[in-house]
């Protein structure tokens, strides 16, 4: 009978890469009123390479975004402009 593989160390190796190099950044986007502007707007970012998860907040106009690596925010003000909104900065 093959030696088998322990779950333990395959269950490691599987969650170190996927919490690897991630980065989240916070940024504060004017003009979002609804549920419609959070996803225009995560639409939009998630789109930008590199971008993982997305996540937008009509009410706190605050927009997380995770990504591999930092990101430039050159490229998340033209992917909000895109969108319809303002980029006002990071939050």
């Amino acid at each position: 009978m093959p030696p088998r593989a322990h779950p333990h160390r395959a269950l490691r190796a599987e969650n170190e890469e996927s919490t690897m190099s991630t980065v989240t950044t916070t940024y504060k986007v004017s003009g979002m009123t609804c549920g419609h502007c959070e996803g225009a707007v995560s639409e939009e970012i998630s789109r930008i390479e590199g971008v993982s998860a997305v996540r937008a907040q009509a009410a706190s106009g605050q927009v997380a975004v995770t990504s591999t690596s930092e990101l430039d925010d050159d490229a998340v003000r033209e992917a909000v402009d895109e969108a319809g909104y303002e980029l006002v900065g990071r939050a």
